[in-house]
């Protein structure tokens, strides 16, 4: 919801119009200062969700199902990490949307254990952790019950910015409570801990209200030291993942 009359988008629109010339650059700190002035109750984090999400060759914009054409997304053209400028229709690429690539999807299998569908049949695990993110945004309910990404005026807690660095996952339980998903494709080490208690921390300062925060760490296979380290921490929790997969004969003709 709204904090102003306005919603995110068009006072970003309004920003534009008041500093941006066409071919002129600006960061996101150049924007996140300009909204500290002028509507000082929205959160940076909201702000650099919206820069990110309205350049319209920006990837992350396929995580976003609200950004699409005539949402009023399209504006800036990212031109380096932290560069943008105004979008030239005319000159630039069209913009980016929700990816329409083949979702992965559960089933529930005989023996009542769920089933992953996936296109490459003898893989045990995720090529990309963008196909782990994928997946696990689409399933949260595999992991648990109840969790559904956490939603800043219609963007989602994917890639959430926190401090310069991007949680994978941020969720809102079914209680209203902050949990942080911390995703990797394969072995799961220590220092994870230590990563997952840091963004923990940023959400439970920042945004969370004192709602909450825990986190869960999801891994092709939990290491031992990941094991006693987590045995430490009370609010954050282990998951491996498995993918299986299912094979249908189709009659030729």
């Amino acid at each position: 919801m709204a904090i102003y009359d306005r919603p995110t988008k068009t006072l970003m629109r309004e920003f534009a119009a008041e500093v941006l010339s066409k071919g002129k650059t600006f960061s996101k700190r150049d924007a996140i200062a300009w909204f500290a002035k002028k509507y000082p109750k929205l959160r940076s984090t909201t702000i650099d969700m919206h820069v990110n999400g309205m350049s319209i060759n920006n990837r992350n914009r396929k995580h976003h199902r609200s950004i699409k054409p005539g949402s009023g997304h399209d504006l800036f053209y990212k031109i380096g990490a932290d560069q943008f400028r105004l979008w030239d229709a005319d000159a630039d690429e069209t913009p980016l949307y929700a990816s329409q690539a083949t979702e992965i999807v559960s089933s529930v299998g005989e023996s009542g254990q769920v089933v992953d569908e996936f296109a490459d049949a003898g893989a045990t695990e995720f090529a990309l952790e963008s196909d782990l993110q994928n997946y696990v945004s689409r399933n949260l309910g595999v992991i648990e019950a109840g969790l559904t990404l956490y939603e800043d005026e219609g963007l989602t807690g994917i890639e959430f910015p926190a401090d310069g660095r991007r949680i994978d996952l941020l969720c809102e339980d079914k209680t209203g409570g902050f949990v942080v998903i911390e995703l990797k494709v394969s072995r799961g080490y220590d220092r994870v801990v230590g990563q997952i208690l840091r963004y923990m921390a940023w959400v439970k300062k920042n945004i969370a209200q004192g709602k909450p925060v825990r986190g869960i760490i999801v891994a092709a296979e939990i290491s031992e030291d990941l094991k006693l380290a987590a045995s430490m921490v009370s609010d954050v929790s282990l998951v491996e993942y498995e993918i299986s997969f299912q094979l249908k004969k189709i009659p030729a003709g």
